[in-house]
């Protein structure tokens, strides 16, 4: 039976051969594992072409796509604006864009970024780049880019990524409310202290 466990601020994931920390290692594993049980096309099976390419824009993802996207998510969405560093983000925004235009190519012979189907090469993909269009100095990355833009449009309309937006959304009105309520709460003990 697979167990999620916290660590700290990490994760780790027991399945049966052992346990696995990295998010990707974790999603590679269920997919792999459980394909009979799920999407099937997320991760092919080894020795096949198919499963060559998806490992080939893995580790694109990992190399080339994943810092800068995350440095901006860092830079841009949680830092303070004083705090955001100018030189940075410029120098992110520079490397996403000659990665987005990479995309923007294989974009022209497939639908999806290891080939005509959905697979974890996309998947890895979502959670920054929902932020990237979800940012209005950041959007114009992906929506200046035509087949990027259409490949953004059909991963992101996932029902299940949709219904990730909407529990980030509830959990971000949740925190929003908890801060109003701690205000809320410490001004009336600063009232009922006078």
């Amino acid at each position: 039976m697979p167990s999620l466990q916290g660590k700290g601020l990490r994760f780790s994931y027991q399945d049966g051969d052992g346990t696995r920390h990295d998010s990707r290692e974790i999603c590679k594993h269920v997919a792999e594992t459980y394909a009979h049980q799920g999407n099937k096309d997320l991760l092919a099976k080894t020795g096949t072409v198919e499963r060559a390419s998806i490992d080939q824009w893995l580790e694109t993802e990992v190399e080339r796509f994943d810092r800068p996207s995350t440095e901006l998510v860092l830079n841009l969405g949680f830092a303070l604006p004083v705090e955001a560093d100018r030189e940075v983000i410029e120098k992110d925004k520079q490397k996403l864009n000659e990665v987005l235009d990479e995309y923007e190519k294989r974009l022209q012979e497939t639908k999806y970024l290891a080939g005509d189907r959905f697979t974890l090469a996309d998947l890895f993909h979502l959670p920054n780049t929902q932020f990237l269009v979800s940012n209005e100095e950041c959007c114009s990355l992906i929506r200046s880019r035509k087949r990027v833009s259409r490949w953004w449009d059909k991963v992101s309309l996932r029902p299940s990524w949709q219904r990730v937006v909407e529990m980030q959304q509830e959990i971000s009105r949740l925190s929003e409310d908890m801060r109003r309520y701690r205000w809320v709460d410490i001004e009336l003990r600063g009232y009922l202290r006078t």
